[in-house]
């Protein structure tokens, strides 16, 4: 990806503002820059190939900037912005100067567009949430579109990750960004890489670093087993790397700057699960988001993708001859669960547990193809060959992790609290959220309480990383997800680099996208809390 300078990504700072002066002035300020660049170029002509890769520096500046147009003329939440970014992309081309035009359909890969709330076309509430966060980072982002079918969390996420990125805190700015870079990388998220690979050189960060995990501090360095074992075998964690960590004679970490780290790690690395399980798409004015080849007359037309029309047919028109009574079924076995008054012994659920967290082990994912990262991506972690492995293969026994003994709400969160203040109970209520959040609805069903069906989920992800509630019982789990589920489950949250259309397709299909989102944000949520119970509790130890 083409990164920017930072005096180049200043050019658009103003246009954060709740000002619409001060918006007016600064697209009055682009719009003049765009002109005299345009000026010096000279016309395309029109027959012309696309822009060749090695572009001269002022052709490529341009290209930039009117990418970064398109953008806002689709996704600014300010009116204004994106009607003078129309006007000026229109008047650009008719200067005979070729511009962009989006690629892919909309915010997700798996959803269609005119399913996404459009920028243009969303409530108060929403607008407000969305207003902030383009105040904060200057753009709105596909994940935050794919968040806004649900509103109330997407605040409460947005507010977390703007108080770990851009308050104040125990790590300066570029680590932050280079962390998140170094986490999205395990997953080879490029989508959260490239997004951060320009952030972290917007805020100074050295652009050396980026050549490579060996051209960072030796500090960073040192994160880079902790990144590992969180991203792909939590359970591994031990106060033995927390004491490298603290104790590193020239590099160390302070205690409230590893909180910070870890928190940054995970928040991270469940994000990339997300990304992968929604099929988020480059952002407009990144790789991959736009092109300036002209649209061939044999895709669809215009008209189809600017109305999001884009993908053909939905999973949801295939065979449904197959699918009658798939949520009928499910609602069925939930009403039997609650009416059921047989009380298993404390032996029994726990043999319940240990059969569950076996056969998860045996739910394949597409584990064995081998999923070789790229240069671009590898270069900011170690040990690519390193992934998820199931505990008990090769014989391998890891301890169940009882949260009896060791819990997010009685030891967790107050750890989090007491070394980096207010972030235990933004994290708090963010799990809350996602974990309670409800519509009491189930496809076209109303008024389903549909608690236990969110816990069986919950529980079955921290159930695949050893983690045991005494009080829930895990038959549960086998009565209400189906194999398709449970696959989709395990990919998205152990390898979410090898999530597919097809695995988000095929389960719970005659359920709405919202209600789908919902599960990923219930998925994303219960593997980031895994992790900190892993890394908090090593950090306890290490402690005591």
């Amino acid at each position: 990806m083409e990164v920017q300078d930072q005096e180049s990504l200043g050019r658009w700072d103003g246009l954060s503002s709740r000002d619409a002066s001060s918006r007016d002035g600064t697209m009055d300020l682009i719009q003049q820059e765009v002109l005299r660049k345009v000026e010096a170029i000279g016309p395309m002509p029109t027959p012309a190939p696309s822009p060749p890769a090695s572009l001269n520096p002022q052709r490529s500046d341009l290209n930039d900037i009117l990418a970064h147009l398109l953008m806002l003329s689709k996704r600014c939440p300010f009116e204004d912005v994106r009607e003078r970014s129309i006007r000026l992309l229109q008047h650009v081309q008719d200067l005979g100067v070729r511009i962009p035009r989006p690629l892919g359909n909309g915010p997700s890969r798996f959803i269609p567009e005119k399913e996404i709330l459009q920028v243009s076309k969303v409530d108060g509430r929403t607008q407000s949430i969305f207003e902030d966060a383009f105040a904060a980072l200057g753009r709105l982002d596909n994940i935050s579109l794919v968040m806004s079918f649900h509103p109330q969390y997407l605040e409460s996420f947005l507010r977390t990750q703007h108080y770990l990125l851009q308050m104040d805190g125990p790590l300066p700015l570029h680590y932050r960004h280079y962390i998140g870079i170094m986490a999205a990388a395990r997953h080879q998220c490029s989508y959260l890489v490239n997004l951060h690979v320009n952030d972290f050189l917007q805020v100074g960060g050295d652009p050396k670093w980026l050549n490579g995990l060996d051209e960072a501090p030796q500090k960073l360095q040192q994160l880079g087993e902790l990144n590992k074992i969180l991203a792909h075998r939590p359970w591994l964690l031990t106060k033995e790397h927390i004491k490298h960590l603290l104790k590193a004679e020239a590099h160390s970490w302070s205690l409230a700057e590893l909180i910070h780290a870890v928190v940054l790690l995970t928040h991270y690395h469940s994000l990339a699960s997300f990304t992968f399980g929604c099929g988020i798409t480059p952002e407009i004015h990144c790789d991959g988001g736009h092109t300036f080849r002209p649209p061939s007359l044999s895709q669809y037309c215009v008209c189809d993708i600017a109305n999001g029309n884009g993908h053909a047919i939905h999973s949801d028109d295939l065979g449904n001859q197959d699918l009658n009574g798939e949520v009928e079924v499910l609602m069925e076995r939930m009403k039997q669960l609650q009416e059921c008054d047989e009380e298993a012994t404390q032996e029994e659920m726990a043999t319940r547990f240990e059969r569950e967290k076996t056969e998860s082990m045996l739910v394949v994912t597409a584990e064995d193809e081998e999923c070789v990262p790229s240069r671009d991506i590898s270069r900011h972690f170690e040990d690519p060959s390193y992934g998820y492995k199931d505990f008990s293969r090769r014989g391998e026994q890891v301890p169940t992790f009882r949260v009896q003994d060791y819990s997010w709400e009685d030891h967790g969160y107050s750890l989090v609290n007491r070394l980096y203040p207010d972030v235990g109970q933004m994290l708090d209520e963010k799990f809350q959220i996602a974990y309670n959040l409800t519509y009491n609805t189930m496809a076209t069903h109303k008024d389903v309480d549909t608690s236990m069906l969110r816990r069986a989920i919950w529980n079955y992800i921290h159930c695949m990383f050893g983690i045991r509630y005494d009080d829930y019982d895990y038959g549960e789990i086998n009565q209400l997800l189906d194999r398709s589920f449970k696959i989709y489950i395990k990919t998205m949250v152990c390898s979410p680099e090898k999530t597919t259309k097809r695995m988000y397709e095929s389960f719970w299909r005659q359920f709405q996208h919202s209600e789908k989102v919902h599960v990923n944000l219930l998925l994303m949520e219960a593997r980031m809390q895994a992790e900190l119970l892993y890394a908090l509790r090593a950090i306890t130890r290490y402690m005591t």
